[in-house]
């Protein structure tokens, strides 16, 4: 049985609802003139969360091609600066051109969430006539918002070999939140040029040996792991990462696999081991973005069940894993029994990491995996149970 609802009294398009209230499947582009196009738009700037939600979702329904004109316009010309955010990310997940041409055109913007998204879309589609641009843009990018991603950027662009010799520099210039994110993109884009200063970082205690421990695990360069085994023993909160990290790097893989999960299960069921709880986690997670469909089972197996503190921890890394690596979680997905409880724990990863275009990627590969799957398929399954509960 399904309802009608109109959004918010501005406009007479409507869209069917299930019984839930969730936007019904991906279905066909739905037909909306060109002002309720920017009557939508408009909203997404709106105070009122279900507003926002509810244009958004019309907006990704609308034909694609009319969709991509009124949110290239309001990027360029739209007073609002939340709406422009929310009109580029919404226009990034269309892709095609018009994508490109308003990213490059909002690079040198002074509103931060533009430039932010501007820099994940190089980082994703990266242009090797944009490296130059890319590297002296570190030098005048400060904003804390928006430097990680243009880091990540760079690390897209590391076929360059001046973007490599800066990312190898920032490793030890800085902060240690630059520091960080200059680590974790290299480990996230498979830098092998950087596995000497991570092991040398990895090896030494500080607030970056963490990182490093992980980054190297994602490279997946064995000339590491000598440097990964010794640290075996010396931190009982670091062991669950140093564990992962050696599976990664091809040290018996199922046993480390085997201890990594075991630790998370003690540490969610204990109560009071949150420091634990967020390194095993941290590990599984790292495990899953090479490709270890076990590491993503136990990470939602646990998650379901956990009490908040420890869900969240979880959460976190599963939506950093579904955001990164959209496949791997999707065909999990399909495996699973307890689909819908699986869901709500990627809800509430996605409302912790509030990652706007990030998001919009995995609803794309969502959308996507629907079109590609037959009609009553467990993909198109997992694609109706994922737009219920994150309502895109």
């Amino acid at each position: 049985m399904t309802a009608s609802i109109v959004v918010p009294s501005l406009f007479s398009l409507t869209l069917l609802l299930d019984g839930s209230g969730a936007l019904l499947r991906v279905g066909q582009p739905v037909p909306v003139s060109g002002q309720e196009l920017v009557t939508l738009i408009g909203q997404l700037g709106d105070f009122d969360y279900p507003t926002r939600n509810a244009a958004s979702g019309l907006i990704r329904r609308a034909p694609i091609a009319q969709a991509q004109r009124a949110l290239a316009a309001a990027v360029r010309d739209h007073d609002d600066g939340y709406v422009r955010f929310r009109a580029l990310v919404l226009l990034v997940g269309f892709g095609g051109s018009p994508a490109r041409e308003a990213v490059v055109d909002v690079l040198d913007d002074p509103n931060d969430r533009l430039r932010a998204v501007a820099y994940g879309y190089l980082e994703h589609e990266p242009e090797p006539a944009m490296s130059g641009f890319l590297i002296a843009a570190l030098d005048t990018e400060t904003s804390e918002f928006v430097r990680p991603a243009l880091i990540r950027a760079l690390a897209a662009h590391d076929d360059d070999v001046e973007v490599r010799d800066r990312l190898l520099a920032d490793i030890d210039r800085g902060v240690d939140f630059f520091r960080g994110a200059v680590i974790e993109a290299l480990g996230d884009h498979g830098a092998g040029y950087a596995v000497e200063p991570l092991i040398r970082i990895a090896s030494s205690e500080g607030p970056l040996q963490d990182d490093a421990v992980l980054a190297l695990a994602r490279i997946g360069d064995d000339s590491a792991l000598e440097a990964v085994a010794a640290l075996q023993g010396e931190d009982r909160d670091l062991e669950p990462m140093v564990s992962a990290a050696a599976a990664a790097l091809g040290a018996e893989p199922s046993g480390h696999l085997q201890f990594v999960s075991d630790s998370l299960r003690f540490a969610a069921a204990a109560g009071d081991e949150l420091a634990l709880v967020r390194s095993a986690a941290a590990g599984l997670g790292t495990l899953a973005s090479t490709g270890n469909v076990g590491a993503v089972s136990v990470l939602f197996d646990v998650a379901i069940e956990a009490e908040p503190a420890a869900r969240d921890a979880i959460a976190l890394v599963l939506g950093t894993v579904a955001m990164r690596n959209p496949t791997i979680v999707l065909d999990h997905l399909q495996t699973r029994a307890d689909l819908s409880a699986s869901t709500l724990v990627l809800r509430d990863s996605f409302d912790i990491l509030d990652e706007d275009l990030e998001e919009e990627r995995f609803f794309m590969a969502a959308r996507s995996a629907f079109w590609a799957a037959s009609e009553g398929s467990d993909a198109r399954t997992v694609t109706d149970e994922l737009i219920k509960a994150l309502e895109f």
